[in-house]
């Protein structure tokens, strides 16, 4: 379980391909104090670390088929920034909202405006996938970063990027085209997934 709240952003440092599965060597300064079978998000995907360089500062994951399939991690190469985040802790405030890092889809960045201190991003994605929504003010997770839903349409969001967030995460390498992981706010999925059983009970 995850909020969100971006700590790190590390580099893909080396990527391996063994039959469908794929190993990432990632870099982050805070790489010697995780442990083996520790979960950490990357861009919002759950993988668990499964060896650590505590010297060279460096951790492995891997990502089966079904992750490169449903993720942009196919879209990673040496040297790009990926947001990290450990799982939360019990002990301490609740900031954002709660992120399981199970990405439901990708979308894709259709327009950057830059707002004179903050910046809006629009993204689209397919919505007959899984017939996902956002709402306005609502929440939603893209490459694991817990932000509030500006615009909403069908198969559409925008949100918007404080100087902080644009900063410290990888929303700064953002540009049209760029593909990027969402996670859909998981109490609304319920209520989605509620209300089409009683549609089809109504029926």
């Amino acid at each position: 379980m995850f909020t969100g709240i971006v700590e790190k952003t590390a580099k893909v440092v080396k990527i391996e391909q063994d039959k469908t599965n794929f190993h990432f060597t990632l870099e982050v300064d805070f790489a010697d104090e995780l442990a083996i079978d520790q979960s950490m998000a990357h861009d919002g995907c759950c993988l668990t670390v499964v060896s650590v360089d505590k010297e060279k500062k460096q951790y492995v994951v891997t990502a089966m088929d079904e992750t490169m399939l449903k993720t942009n991690l196919s879209t990673w190469k040496v040297g790009t920034e990926v947001n990290v985040e450990r799982s939360m802790r019990m002990d301490g405030r609740f900031d954002g909202h709660i992120v399981q890092g199970h990405v439901d889809q990708t979308a894709t960045c259709i327009n950057v405006v830059d707002e004179n201190g903050s910046w809006r991003y629009y993204f689209e994605y397919d919505f007959n996938k899984n017939k996902n929504i956002t709402v306005p003010k609502g929440s939603i997770s893209i490459n694991g970063v817990s932000l509030t839903v500006v615009d909403s349409e069908r198969g559409m969001f925008s949100v918007a990027i404080i100087p902080y967030t644009h900063q410290v995460t990888n929303f700064h390498n953002f540009q049209k085209g760029t593909v990027v992981n969402i996670e859909f706010d998981v109490f609304g999925k319920y209520v989605q997934r509620l209300l089409e059983q009683y549609m089809e009970a109504a029926k």
